[in-house]
């Protein structure tokens, strides 16, 4: 069954974790999982828990550094396949739209009204 999760690791620094955080995501290229990487973490799929801890623990491995913040959320549903697109896939159905705006927070569409 398709074990799926949210992981985040980072070094804990003052300065930009980016290139660190590239190693950790690049360490996962080297296992049998799927992934995508978003603002906050990323989600990671694998056919079973000991391919998914394997590759969580060579991705906080990879991140140097004196001290590493790693969080992990699991979802392991034993009995039955769902990937995490089909997750969000049936959020959507709900909606009745894609579960994501095209707007930036802050932003605003213009208006004919100045006093807005």
């Amino acid at each position: 069954m398709t074990v799926i999760a949210l992981l985040s690791v980072a070094p804990v620094i003052e300065d930009s974790m980016s290139g660190e955080v590239a190693k950790a995501v690049a360490a996962l290229d080297a296992h049998d999982v799927t992934y995508e990487t978003n603002p906050m973490g990323t989600v990671i799929e694998a056919a079973d828990i000991d391919t998914l801890l394997a590759a969580v623990g060579d991705a906080h491995k990879a991140v140097d550094g004196d001290r590493v913040s790693t969080f992990l959320k699991i979802d392991h549903k034993r009995t039955s396949d769902q990937s995490a697109a089909e997750k969000v896939e049936a959020v959507e159905a709900h909606l009745g739209r894609p579960a994501k705006t095209e707007q930036s927070p802050g932003a605003t569409e213009e208006s004919d009204d100045e006093s807005l």
